[in-house]
């Protein structure tokens, strides 16, 4: 029997019926034949492996699905008996890239934008601005431009939006995926704070279930065939051995089951150096303020290096200028002969098709990476550039990363996990020599990521240097390699 939270007179009811939708141009459903009900006030746990169609649900649900232009539906999906594009305001998404959904200059605005539009009076307005983006740990000034926030920045900024609108129905999509532990921790105890003084619903999806099973009443676990895998309460779906075992066959990550990963655990050797950076200063912008200083690394051929740190700490900021996409504020980068070959040894001015088989970038926001129509024309896209498009490489790694199914599928399309390892391999179908990965696993379900995990490490391997901004602690341990936390506008190298 599922818990019940009061009060209830906020509290959204959900019903599908044989529900499905299938996205403009694909063949395949992104979600099919869902059948259930929410109560209101109830907390659900979403699940599924990549591509089962639970960000598909929450959009639909949120009634921003689009016009039957956009799309096909079949069966019901209702709010209160009513559909979900009747019942704007009811409900508050947070999406799976907290990117797309800042849409104004400053900070203060940003949160009180939904509000304004549900006619909220002015008073209580920032009245809730100022307890959400404390809910949310944001110690920001309310005029902090947005433009300045790093990715988990925007996370926390985005839910904060739709906590201040006080929804019936509150939809969060992997709303922990880009915040560092602690945050991780902070924002759970932030939506349970909230769900106790409105009583609204809750659907979050999410791969870190741990951190959701002992908050939530019940997981629904989605099949990627179609229909309900699993539904239930945590202590059922997540502990009894013949469900767990179901589970983690279909790619969900299930608490005290640890993925299999292919390949050996690099060393920490490396080879020879390809890129070297000496008293380094990074900046997010010409004129903004310096993030880290004084930064110094060796990047080695065969190594692979983690950087991690709290959310605002310039990780982001530092990969990009390794990369050769931002100037230096100061000191320098400087690539060897082995890494520039003719290109000179300042990765910045490098031409791009120069770069693109040389430094190999992967953005924490996938969609900016991409070009064209297509999944397949976006693998292609690279070795056109550099002269190779009929690179044998790009078939292999569609296939590794389990993309070959969607190769003529409009890359917008797909879901946040299949975006991402897209935008992995669009990156490495050029071969480069140093691959900068910015929250890797961002969106994969168990069975993807240790393919990926597999792929990278035979990559370090084969004598490709491997950076990678990450929270995923797991992911640091399997890759191996050294640390370099970055915190307190320095960074410091840790090998292991």
């Amino acid at each position: 029997m599922t818990a019940v939270h009061p009060p209830l007179r906020r509290a959204v009811q959900v019903r599908a019926r044989e529900w499905g939708w299938r996205h403009a141009g694909r063949k395949a459903f992104a979600a099919r034949q869902v059948d259930l009900g929410i109560a209101p006030g109830e907390r659900v746990l979403l699940l599924g492996a990549s591509g089962a169609g639970k960000s598909t649900l929450l959009h639909a649900l949120a009634g921003v699905l689009g016009t039957s232009d956009e799309g096909e539906q079949e069966g019901d999906l209702l709010l209160d008996g009513v559909p979900p594009a009747a019942a704007r305001g009811r409900a508050g998404l947070v999406l799976q890239d907290p990117e797309t959904q800042v849409v104004l200059a400053r900070v203060g605005d940003e949160v009180a934008f939904a509000a304004e539009n549900l006619a909220v009076p002015r008073e209580e307005i920032w009245r809730r601005v100022g307890r959400a983006l404390d809910d949310v740990g944001l110690d920001l000034p309310l005029d902090h431009p947005t433009t300045a926030l790093s990715g988990g920045q925007k996370q926390r900024l985005a839910l904060a939006a739709v906590l201040a609108m006080e929804p019936g129905l509150l939809l969060l999509d992997e709303p922990t995926a880009n915040l560092d532990p602690a945050g991780v921790l902070e924002v759970r105890d932030a939506v349970v704070r909230v769900l106790e003084r409105t009583g609204a619903t809750l659907v979050v999806v999410e791969h870190r279930v741990a951190v959701w099973a002992d908050v939530v009443d019940r997981v629904i676990v989605l099949d990627a065939g179609g229909g309900i895998l699993a539904d239930g309460p945590p202590g059922t779906v997540l502990v009894q051995e013949q469900t767990r075992s179901r589970l983690a066959e279909a790619g969900v990550w299930v608490p005290g089951r640890q993925p299999a990963v292919g390949g050996t655990l690099p060393t920490d050797a490396g080879g020879e150096g390809l890129l070297s950076a000496r008293s380094l200063s990074v900046a997010r912008s010409r004129r903004g303020r310096a993030v880290v200083e004084d930064l110094s690394l060796t990047v080695s051929a065969g190594q692979a290096l983690s950087i991690t740190g709290p959310n605002g700490a310039g990780k982001s900021t530092a990969a990009l200028t390794i990369g050769g996409l931002l100037r230096p504020r100061a000191g320098t980068l400087e690539a060897s002969a082995l890494l520039a070959g003719a290109a000179g040894p300042d990765p910045f001015r490098w031409r791009s098709a120069h770069l693109v088989q040389r430094i190999g970038t992967v953005f924490q926001e996938p969609e900016h990476q991409f070009l064209t129509a297509t999944v397949g024309e976006e693998l292609a896209f690279g070795p056109r550039q550099v002269g190779a498009p009929d690179s044998p490489r790009i078939a292999e790694l569609a296939e590794r990363l389990r993309l070959t199914h969607l190769l003529g599928a409009n890359p917008f399309t797909l879901s946040g996990g299949e975006k991402r390892r897209l935008s992995v391999a669009t990156m490495l179908a050029t071969a480069p020599r140093l691959l900068i990965l910015d929250e890797p696993t961002f969106g994969q379900d168990a069975l993807t990521w240790a393919e990926l995990v597999t792929l990278l490490r035979e990559l370090v391997r084969e004598g490709v240097a491997v950076l990678s901004v990450t929270h995923d602690t797991d992911f640091i341990r399997a890759l191996g390699g050294a640390t370099l936390h970055i915190a307190d506008g320095a960074g410091r190298l840790v090998s292991r």
